[in-house]
């Protein structure tokens, strides 16, 4: 497996990236930084412009379904960080050379419905076929929402005091691929019911729904900032978050939620739940007035949300609680996922 598999580091993020964005313009509000899930920008009459752009995916163990579902769901995932639903999308796909034209009917099919379930209008972008294209990232994709600029949330705008909130769990996403990738391989280690429970949690990965349901309380007393679980785990995105916003933070390990299924997948890989791939779970940061209202309003609609830890100040550092004791969060550069991912691969589980 490459080094340089997966989402680059913040470190190079710095080196390659960091005062190397093309123009200023004042108007740009939130540019390219660590743990911010969007772009603003300022627009007339008090209005403002998030975008968020990530890969788009072509899995074979997925199906064309699945893969469309995944690819729309993941970038609605960046915008839902707002506090706003997305409005308008770019789609760019470079597909196989051999991809039939069924199949990308099919799979064109797929991304038309899941974007018109999210009142997403596709507006534009570029589709062609490459020869030697054989990877599972079938291109990119932008989504875009249009919002009153003083109603709009980054992950900037947590505070001190306020408290940590994880939806549904850890490990979401990862232990749903690592499922639908090696079905035997998990079906004989952690048993058929707990394959299939973590089968189905593919379709818990979308977050927007919580993220509007929590947003929808009124924001001097509610929500601050959120952040979507991507790689690093609901661990690596409460550290992402405390980065954003220049504080600290104490997370206690035995509040984050990991359910059997979760534990019992991620063992068979040697993962540590809380710390790989969990695209499903937002990170919600709100006043402690606030936690009951927004934990009582997820679970009217079935959604699980969990009170893990406290954002502090700055100088406190940002530190995990492990049975009492409090050190420091070692923020991993690297998903251990792609490393368990390849490894099962190489070894032909199936």
């Amino acid at each position: 497996m490459s080094e340089q598999s997966g989402k680059i580091s913040h470190e190079f993020f710095k080196e390659s990236f960091l005062g190397k964005c093309g123009k200023k313009r004042p108007e740009v509000t939130a540019g390219p930084q660590f743990g911010v899930d969007v772009s603003i920008i300022n627009l007339a009459n008090g209005q403002a412009m998030a975008m968020a752009s990530d890969p788009l995916s072509l899995i074979p163990s997925l199906g064309l379904s699945e893969s469309a579902r995944l690819s729309v769901n993941l970038v609605a995932n960046d915008i839902a960080t707002t506090g706003f639903a997305p409005m308008y999308g770019q789609i760019v796909l470079n597909l196989p050379a051999e991809f039939s034209k069924k199949d990308f009917q099919t799979y064109w099919d797929y991304f038309h419905q899941y974007c018109s379930k999210l009142g997403i209008a596709i507006t534009g972008g570029h589709t062609g076929f490459i020869e030697g294209q054989n990877s599972t990232i079938a291109g990119g994709g932008t989504l875009v929402t249009i919002a009153d600029q003083n109603q709009m949330l980054t992950s900037t705008l947590a505070e001190p005091g306020d408290a940590i909130l994880v939806t549904k769990g850890c490990a979401i996403s990862s232990v749903a691929l690592l499922a639908r990738s090696f079905p035997e391989t998990v079906k004989n280690e952690a048993g058929a019911e707990h394959y299939h429970k973590a089968c189905d949690l593919f379709y818990e990965i979308s977050v927007l729904e919580e993220a509007l349901l929590a947003t929808s309380l009124d924001l001097e007393q509610g929500v601050t900032a959120m952040h979507d679980v991507t790689e690093g785990g609901v661990l690596g995105a409460i550290y992402e978050l405390a980065v954003a916003s220049a504080n600290g933070a104490i997370v206690y390990k035995d509040q984050l939620p990991v359910s059997e299924t979760q534990s019992r997948v991620c063992e068979v890989f040697s993962l540590d739940a809380t710390e790989c791939i969990g695209a499903g779970a937002m990170i919600i940061t709100c006043k402690k007035e606030a936690v009951q209202k927004i934990i009582s309003k997820l679970k009217e609609k079935d959604i699980s949300c969990t009170e893990v830890g406290q954002i502090t100040d700055q100088a406190k550092g940002i530190k995990l609680n492990t049975a009492g004791q409090a050190s420091d969060l070692i923020y991993k550069e690297k998903d251990p996922y792609w490393e368990a991912f390849f490894k099962a691969l190489n070894a032909g589980w199936k």
